[in-house]
């Protein structure tokens, strides 16, 4: 897979770009954002990249800037990966259209576990995305109170005012709601919506929970079950 990496840090980049090499990535480099934007941009000579991994601390530009524009030309699945460790920043880089959002200091066999569960994951969700995935049903829609899923076109409406949602956070608002009162286990949300076990991807699923109770503004429709998971609260529940 070809991998590229947006780091300014030509020490922390010669050093990461090591180990990837060494676990059969062909990692590119970049130390800014324009540069990154300018890799990225579609090419007959090369094939295309399978991961972003973007620094926030760029030199030319801030790297929620960058995000923000490798959106409007690419659906390259993005990992941020940064010191900004809060909630806030999480949540913003998550609503860009970030993937994953790995804090540094990390460990490297973590962040391996993450490029491997987003590139797993961007094959499907790039063919839902060009018009509807080969297994979903032309009427397949869900409601639940005031929202409204479309399934193959993957569009949310709440009072039918349309709602613009990152695909990870589709996928989890799309999977609460084929069984709206069921309690679905953390465990069992991150192995269908990110097709890994690994524990540490419990934050990055509490962030995305965060994000749609913020982008619903319905914060009681997505109702945390302490030590459990998580369920979609239907209208009559909510009363």
């Amino acid at each position: 897979m070809r991998l590229l990496l947006v780091e300014d840090d030509i020490h922390v980049a010669t050093a990461l770009s090591a180990v990837l090499a060494r676990h059969g990535f062909d990692v590119v480099h970049a130390r800014g954002g324009e540069e990154a934007l300018r890799e990225l941009l579609p090419s007959e000579d090369v094939a295309p990249f399978g991961v972003v991994l973007l620094d926030l601390g760029l030199p030319d530009q801030d790297g929620f800037e960058v995000c923000g524009r490798i959106r409007k030309i690419s659906s390259t699945p993005v990992i941020m990966v940064t010191a900004r460790g809060g909630v806030r920043s999480r949540i913003h880089g998550l609503n860009l259209g970030a993937d994953d959002y790995v804090v540094k200091p990390y460990d490297t066999g973590e962040l391996l576990a993450r490029i491997h569960a987003v590139s797993r994951r961007a094959a499907p969700e790039e063919s839902a995305e060009s018009g509807r995935d080969e297994n979903t049903p032309a009427d397949s829609t869900l409601r639940v109170g005031a929202v409204t899923i479309e399934l193959p076109t993957r569009q949310v409406c709440v009072d039918g005012s349309p709602v613009a949602l990152t695909r990870k956070e589709f996928d989890v608002l799309a999977l609460l709601a084929q069984r709206p009162g069921v309690v679905f286990r953390r465990e069992q949300i991150i192995s269908e919506v990110w097709r890994t076990s690994w524990e540490g991807t419990g934050r990055t699923l509490e962030v995305h929970v965060a994000s749609l109770r913020s982008k619903l503004r319905l914060p009681a429709l997505i109702e945390t079950v302490r030590g459990v998971g998580y369920r979609l609260v239907e209208p009559s529940q909510t009363a």
